[in-house]
């Protein structure tokens, strides 16, 4: 992978919640913004902006999953600023509004732990 697009990469993984502009990342790596857009989608298929909001949506869905966090509180950890984009962009990705994906995660979890149990 080229060693500038695997600078960004970790440094979005490292805090999703960063706001870098396309231009402060590009600067980090001395490239111009374009290029740095070419460059990187070539390399892992998606623009810098939608690799971070990918890593928001999986950061989001993991807190959801494993937290009884608000969903307010939720968005503000992984970044996300705008509650109907998030909403939107969660059910685009995961096919599920956050609320009911969590009702839904939680209902198959008791499920599952109540086979177990009976087992």
């Amino acid at each position: 992978m080229e060693p500038r697009v695997h600078i960004i990469i970790a440094l979005l993984e490292s805090d999703p919640r960063s706001d870098f502009s396309i231009e402060e990342l590009a600067k980090i790596v001395n490239l111009s913004p374009s290029r740095l857009r070419h460059v990187f989608k070539a390399e892992t298929g998606q623009s810098p902006t939608h690799y971070r909001n990918t890593l928001r949506m999986q950061q989001a869905r993991n807190l959801i999953e494993t937290t009884f966090l608000s969903i307010k509180e939720i968005m503000l950890k992984a970044g996300i600023k705008n509650k109907s984009q998030f909403a939107r962009d969660f059910k685009r990705a995961y096919g599920l509004t956050p609320v009911v994906y969590r009702a839904r995660h939680f209902s198959n979890t008791a499920k599952t732990v109540a086979k177990s149990t009976i087992k």
